[in-house]
């Protein structure tokens, strides 16, 4: 009996060493074999891709202090119009408090995003440019833009839109330029009509996580309203160096009309 429990400790020790041995030698092979180790880490990383930051424009800390009377509103605590799209049964209209209007059954949620600041009115003082993102209860990130001037020492709402979903016409960036307000939209010839963003043209199928093209548009003001200006620039996000496409939607339409004419 004696030998018995001999036997089966010293085949326990046995195990346990084989056990250890095994680890070392794995161990071992994962530092003479960097390259496989590396092919590992590249698998894991094409299994779970890092999505980009839709958001990083928006958020940055670029215009977003102004000397002008209107950079001291709280835009935080307003009544926002809803544009056409988001209006619920609690209005067309919505209060924020302290940056944030609840979600609940018959309204939507809207929290605040940033406000930027430019002038886009040709008077020399600074126009507040109000971002609100609606609260989907999801990943998506539909946004609201609002466009302030001051008058009476009060903000007087000239303009305001909606825009779409990250790919499809989400909003990327918002500024002035040579008193002119500048609208960057993700998608292809996505740009903004009224108080909605325009849909998407034929062929601009992408990943909504992952947009492969902007659109960049100018608006000016012309006392009553934005209209827009030029042409609309369409540029690639992959391929950085690549010319932007004008009025992409029109070339496409063009083309088509040729293709029918040769049948």
């Amino acid at each position: 009996m004696k030998n018995i429990k001999n036997f089966l400790l010293l085949l326990g020790f046995s195990i346990l060493f084989s056990a250890c041995e095994a680890s070392e030698v794995e161990k071992v092979q994962e530092v003479s074999n960097p390259a496989s180790a590396n092919a590992n880490k590249q698998i894991e990383n094409l299994q779970t891709p890092k999505l980009p930051n839709l958001q990083s424009e928006i958020l940055d800390e670029k215009n977003k202090t102004t000397d002008s009377l209107i950079g001291k509103f709280d835009f935080k605590n307003y009544v926002y119009p809803l544009p056409r799209g988001w209006q619920d049964v609690g209005g067309k209209e919505a209060v924020l408090e302290n940056g944030v209007r609840r979600i609940s059954e018959d309204r939507i949620g809207l929290s605040y995003a940033a406000t930027k600041f430019g002038d886009v009115t040709g008077d020399g003082e600074d126009e507040a440019f109000v971002i609100l993102k609606i609260e989907t209860a999801g990943s998506a990130i539909p946004q609201l833009v609002y466009i302030f001037t001051m008058k009476s020492e009060e903000p007087h709402l000239i303009w305001y839109f909606r825009t779409g979903d990250r790919a499809a016409g989400g909003l990327k960036d918002l500024r002035s330029s040579d008193g002119e307000l500048i609208v960057e939209l993700f998608g292809q010839d996505r740009y903004i009509l009224g108080e909605v963003e325009t849909s998407k043209i034929t062929g601009d199928e992408q990943q909504l996580c992952c947009p492969t093209f902007f659109t960049r548009t100018r608006y000016k003001f012309n006392g009553n309203n934005f209209q827009l200006q030029g042409k609309r620039e369409t540029f690639s996000i992959e391929d950085k160096f690549a010319s932007a496409v004008n009025n992409k939607n029109d070339v496409l339409i063009e083309e088509q009309k040729k293709v029918k004419s040769k049948k």
